[in-house]
């Protein structure tokens, strides 16, 4: 692995992104003895994962760490990875695959050439015939654009930049957005005795099990085995529509060996809820006025999402699983905080935006974009011969973009792509 410039080399196959999607790539390009490259624009392997906060761990269990040639084999398979151990894992798996990794090379222009593509990178500019995007879906932090109109006084960071309380200035935190960052920040702070506000989405909760087993234990089942018994629903073709690649996953946590995050639960807790940010008004954070019907939403979810393809899926393969556990109910309401959020007023110093991120391949001087920014493809072959896809959310099915689900992808797109010659 070398961060040293080049002025310009040539090799078969560029893979740009060294995270789990360019390395279970380079596994399988390996493999089918394809020379290649991996372009990588961090000084050190670990990927986005190195993007997360000190106490994080990763959400799905450790069964679920399964690169290509790498299934996990540890003692713990119901337990999860810190964010070190994560971070640890990918490096130690690049190091048994003999990934070839180019560090500190960030690239910012990929352009048809004869014979393939130019690729200009901060280290120079590399010729290939063929390119893998690997770069993933935690691509460019998305902050809305009325966080502006806040004042320069308060702290704001997105999930991207938080760290740990101990970064943040001394009073209250506003927490934007209840996915599974957001929960899982919120529980940071309140572990560390912070006072938090928290503008509620639209992100479904879900319980950490179901029917004697992890939840992605039947998260996986369905999306590998379900087509076998006519259950197809999470693979992409059947999205309502485009946008549907981008849902919240449901919001759960590895922390503490484990566990869903329930709003309720939160504000029980002591934690301040609102509704969905809308704006900022005369510097005051405005949210809907519909809290109460988000909450419920919330609750409902995992019923309308997940529980009824996981319970068809259960009797198709005749698997004998426990009986469904019956919801507790939950009688904690809100207070009423109402639509209006006076930062001064109430002592929040910080805001933290865990508003998600938004992709980003503005280094591609091809029109192959959709108007989410998604390139166009098929099964990860995009619609410009020698450019593929690894990674993204939905690229095949709900699990693509998982330690899981992307060694199967890359393995389809790195057979077609050496089939090229």
């Amino acid at each position: 692995m070398s961060a040293s410039a080049v002025p310009r080399q040539d090799t078969n196959t560029l893979v740009v992104g060294a995270g789990q999607a360019g390395l279970a790539t380079s596994y399988w390009l390996a493999q089918r003895g394809v020379e290649h490259r991996i372009l990588e624009q961090r000084a050190a392997l670990g990927g986005a994962w190195q993007d997360r906060w000190d106490s994080f761990y990763l959400n799905t269990p450790n069964f679920s760490v399964d690169l290509p040639g790498a299934p996990y084999a540890g003692p713990d398979p119901e337990g999860f990875l810190t964010r070190e151990a994560t971070i640890g894992f990918f490096r130690g798996y690049a190091g048994d695959i003999q990934a070839p990794v180019e560090l500190d090379t960030g690239v910012t222009r990929i352009t048809p050439a004869e014979g393939g593509f130019a690729v200009l990178t901060g280290q120079g500019t590399w010729t290939a015939r063929n390119v893998v995007l690997a770069s993933g879906a935690f691509q460019r932090p998305r902050i809305p654009a009325a966080a502006v109109g806040i004042s320069p006084e308060v702290l704001q960071l997105h999930s991207h930049d938080y760290r740990n309380p101990d970064q943040l200035p001394a009073g209250a935190v506003l927490v934007v957005g209840t996915g599974q960052s957001g929960g899982q920040i919120t529980e940071d702070l309140l572990d560390a005795g912070r006072t938090v506000h928290l503008s509620v989405s639209s992100c479904p909760e879900a319980p950490r099990r179901y029917r004697g087993q992890d939840i992605f234990h039947w998260i996986r089942e369905v999306n590998v085995h379900g087509p076998d018994y006519g259950i197809n629903a999470l693979l992409v073709d059947q999205l309502p529509s485009p946008a549907g690649r981008f849902q919240c996953n449901p919001l759960l946590s590895g922390t503490g060996g484990g566990h869903s995050v329930r709003l309720r639960g939160l504000g029980r807790r002591g934690v301040r809820l609102h509704g969905r940010f809308e704006g900022v008004d005369d510097g005051v954070p405005v949210f809907t006025d519909d809290l109460t019907q988000r909450l419920a939403a919330a609750e409902a979810g995992f019923s309308q999402r997940f529980k009824k393809l996981f319970d068809a899926y259960i009797d198709a393969a005749g698997i004998h699983a426990p009986a469904a556990e019956a919801a507790e109910p939950d009688s904690w309401k809100p207070d009423g905080p109402g639509s209006r959020l006076d930062l001064r007023e109430e002592g929040v110093t910080s805001i933290i935006w865990s508003t998600g991120y938004a992709l980003d391949f503005s280094m591609l001087d091809l029109p192959l974009l959709d108007e989410w920014n998604y390139p166009r493809h098929s099964r990860g072959v995009t619609e410009h011969p020698g450019l593929y896809a690894v990674g993204l959310p939905w690229l095949t099915r709900h699990i693509s973009a998982t330690l899981v689900g992307v060694g199967p992808d890359a393995e389809y797109v790195t057979e077609h792509l050496a089939a090229r010659g």
